[in-house]
């Protein structure tokens, strides 16, 4: 004769439970569908979009010095408004430096927080400021040399790894 105690369904250990049903169940029943967060996990190239953000915060701050000194201290530079690649004098470049910086600076803090927009500005800025600092050289050779080095990697960053940015403040990483 068989034991009752036999006949007894036993129930399921937790490891032996299906991984279907522990997952979180949506109103209607279902497994929800895969996350983003799962799609877009940032790889080691992020480090070039922080490095990105961060230098054009600090580029911001050096361009609207830059226009300060050309508005305050025309004396400072040893060639002439006439000698440069687009003669204009040292208060109107001064203005355009320092209003570019402030935009490059408020565009490098978009992209620190993961923004789109704050990508294709940076972008946008990055390429105008390298040229801007082109049209400056004969003023100041050493420092847009320098620029345009770095608006060249900040480019870089931005438009092949900059979309990593996006799930770096996210809390599940």
């Amino acid at each position: 004769m068989e034991d009752p105690r036999d006949t007894r369904t036993q129930q399921p250990t937790r490891n032996q439970i299906p991984e279907q049903a522990s997952r979180p169940r949506t109103e209607a029943g279902r497994a929800p569908a895969s996350r983003p967060e799962e799609e877009a996990r940032p790889s080691g190239w992020l480090g070039w979009v922080i490095f990105a953000g961060i230098g054009m915060i600090i580029l911001g701050c050096f361009q609207a010095m830059m226009g300060l000194v050309g508005l305050f201290n025309t004396d400072f530079y040893l060639v002439t408004a006439d000698n440069l690649a687009i003669p204009v004098n040292y208060t109107a470049w001064g203005w355009f430096h320092l209003i570019m910086g402030v935009v490059v600076l408020l565009a490098g803090a978009a992209v620190m927080s993961g923004k789109t927009w704050g990508r294709v500005v940076g972008i946008v800025l990055a390429s105008l400021q390298a040229l801007v600092n082109f049209a400056w050289f004969p003023a100041y050779p050493f420092w847009s040399t320098i620029v345009i080095i770095f608006d060249v990697l900040v480019i870089y960053a931005l438009a092949v790894h900059g979309r990593e940015m996006k799930s770096f403040g996210r809390s599940d990483l």
